[in-house]
């Protein structure tokens, strides 16, 4: 499996003081924020990886921990995975916030998103402005 991004994602009961305490007492520098201003998913930088702090999404995912992991085609290792015996939890599908997702779990029950980014999504834009420096 070609793995283009990963992070490890928190779903805790309290968003709030999970939030303090990566960002004030980690001192977890933010990637970004999303969701609503009162109650935002961020996601942090974990030296080489990522943190997400996030709320629950609608469905089965409870409180814990899960690795998100961005692959290139998602139905192709959903075919892959399942050849290979992975038990698979959820069968890919296009969420509402435009994300291609399947979940499957490791031998512990650990859960393992998978994810592909569409073309078009926000996530493959490149949001910082160009200004030709002078020659």
């Amino acid at each position: 499996m070609e793995v283009l991004s990963s992070r490890i994602l928190l779903r805790s009961a309290d968003r709030a003081a999970s939030r303090r305490f990566y960002r004030d007492v980690l001192g977890l520098a933010v990637s970004r924020e999303f969701g609503p201003a009162e109650d935002p998913g961020v996601v942090f930088f974990l030296g080489q990886g990522l943190l997400e702090v996030s709320p629950r999404a609608s469905g089965a995912e409870q409180e814990g921990a899960a690795i998100w992991l961005q692959v290139r085609d998602v139905q192709r290792e959903h075919d892959r995975l399942v050849e290979a015996g992975v038990r698979v939890s959820r069968p890919p599908r296009l969420e509402p916030w435009g994300l291609m997702e399947m979940w499957i779990e490791d031998p512990d029950g650990l859960p393992i998103v998978l994810v592909e980014i569409p073309e078009g999504h926000p996530l493959r834009r490149d949001h910082r402005s160009f200004t030709p420096r002078p020659a």
